[in-house]
């Protein structure tokens, strides 16, 4: 067992008028007109909050992304009257500074992270994280007590990451067509019905996207994997969320006068920030290979779809793909051939019907500066797209005035429109903040799972509660004439 060096064993910054803004990493006070919702004097601590300004950083030993640190009730309010000491923990290159880049005085743990204490003030702290020079994952967590840990994974590059930025001409304004969305997506939905699960409105036993629509839904989200049903897929031997299952839950989604959008997870499993691995039958190819296998694949599905006259209103190609996707060849830090994988994509949606919106999905509902990097970066590649997608969850993602700050300098930035095409938490707040986006630039959003996870909207017992209900009134508001 190695030694614990203990340099220091306590470490307080306060968070004192640099309240994190559309840009968390450079500073920028903004409003906060959501406090009142998200915030609350005084209550009983379940976990952490984290929030990382950015995970996408270039390992040049001076990059640097701004950390908030609060904790929570039950309901995710920030707790303002909390004093919890904090525990940070980096789990690879880097160290930390105060908002002034003072460094901190830091200890190493028996396994040699990094690690150092925050006492919240006001309910709230903060530092900077700085990158090392060798690029890599790093993981950040913090953690008090018994309470819920919150953490990051950081992705850092090559110090010599080439950054572009588009022209003018590389930013045209989207003409498609794009109606207003209150989606949901229940891609378990299938899974839930064969192990028995109902769902039951006002006792009334229902289909689940009959119980959507009627509650105000117009949008269902499908996610699709390549061959789920491989032995180390999402389901093995059942290939739940694969093209035959995607194909019958369109029909049902069309019968019920509903639009679809469709969500290209490019493998066999989950595609997140977290884990982008390539299919099992595309893993052995060289770099052009994977590309056309992308594009094949993309095409073909969607022409199974309009075969059976279930064409999705809207194509994601790529599911949270901040951290690019197709690891390793597709990572963010090999952003030619994320690109090159993009416009593949992109270009077999075009060739089965030009007219279907493109959205790139990204999961960065409140970091600024890091959806601008991934947007520059690939716009300047030459990544086409019409509407830009957002996940916002609030243990991840910043305060809800981050979200609308963010929304708010991307559609000025890019002259696209854009989606929160995944949340739970904050449900009417965020169709305010998406619906009230200047030149109607906010074009909707799209519950994850909402009978099964977060903040579901049915109890245990599969009964609808307030929480669908209250799609009636957003719907009423926002998607009427």
């Amino acid at each position: 067992m190695k030694m614990e060096i203990v340099i220091s064993l306590l470490a307080v910054v306060i968070l004192a008028g640099c309240q994190a803004g559309p840009s968390g990493q450079t500073g920028g006070k903004t409003s906060e007109e959501y406090a009142s919702v998200r915030q609350v004097e005084s209550g009983k601590p379940v976990h952490v909050m984290l929030t990382s300004y950015s995970t996408t950083l270039r390992a040049n030993g001076a990059d640097q992304t701004m950390m908030r640190l609060t904790v929570a009730d039950s309901l995710g309010r920030e707790i303002l009257s909390a004093k919890d000491t904090i525990r940070i923990t980096i789990d690879g290159e880097g160290t930390m500074t105060d908002l002034r880049g003072k460094p901190l005085e830091i200890t190493a743990d028996t396994a040699g992270r990094t690690t150092a204490q925050f006492i919240l003030k006001g309910g709230e702290a903060a530092f900077y994280f700085v990158t090392g020079t060798t690029p890599g994952k790093v993981k950040v967590e913090a953690s008090s007590g018994k309470l819920w840990p919150g953490s990051h994974e950081l992705h850092t590059l090559p110090g010599d990451f080439l950054m572009m930025t588009p022209d003018e001409s590389q930013l045209p304004r989207t003409t498609k067509p794009i109606d207003r969305m209150i989606g949901a997506d229940i891609s378990w939905l299938p899974e839930m019905e064969d192990q028995g699960r109902k769902l039951f409105d006002n006792g009334v036993e229902k289909d689940g996207i009959l119980l959507l629509r009627d509650h105000g839904f117009n949008t269902v989200r499908l996610r699709i994997f390549v061959n789920p049903g491989n032995e180390k897929g999402y389901s093995p031997g059942k290939g739940y969320c694969g093209l035959s299952h995607t194909l019958a839950m369109a029909k049902r989604v069309k019968e019920a006068g509903m639009e679809l959008l469709l969500n290209f997870h490019y493998s066999d499993y989950w595609a997140d920030p977290q884990q982008q691995n390539k299919p099992q039958a595309w893993a052995s190819g060289n770099f052009g290979a994977l590309k056309d296998s992308l594009a094949v694949h993309t095409a073909r599905v969607l022409l199974a779809l309009k075969l059976q006259g279930t064409m999705p209103a809207m194509v994601q190609v790529g599911n949270e793909i901040n951290h690019g996707m197709l690891w390793p060849d597709g990572h963010i830090g090999n952003p030619d051939n994320l690109a090159a994988l993009l416009r593949a994509g992109v270009e077999a949606v075009e060739s089965v019907d030009p007219a279907i919106p493109v959205m790139m999905h990204i999961a960065l509902g409140g970091q600024h500066d890091e959806s601008v990097f991934w947007l520059d970066n690939m716009i300047a590649r030459g990544v086409r797209f019409d509407i830009i997608g957002l996940s916002y969850y609030p243990r991840w993602h910043g305060t809800l005035d981050d979200l609308k700050a963010n929304l708010l300098a991307l559609a000025e930035r890019y002259h696209k429109p854009l989606n929160v095409v995944e949340y739970s938490w904050y449900k009417k707040e965020i169709h305010d903040i998406v619906f009230s986006l200047p030149g109607d630039m906010g074009k909707g959003t799209c519950i994850w799972e909402p009978f099964r996870w977060g903040e579901t909207t049915t109890s245990r017992q599969g009964e609808v509660n307030d929480l669908l209900r209250i799609y009636n009134d957003i719907a009423a508001r926002y998607l009427t004439p």
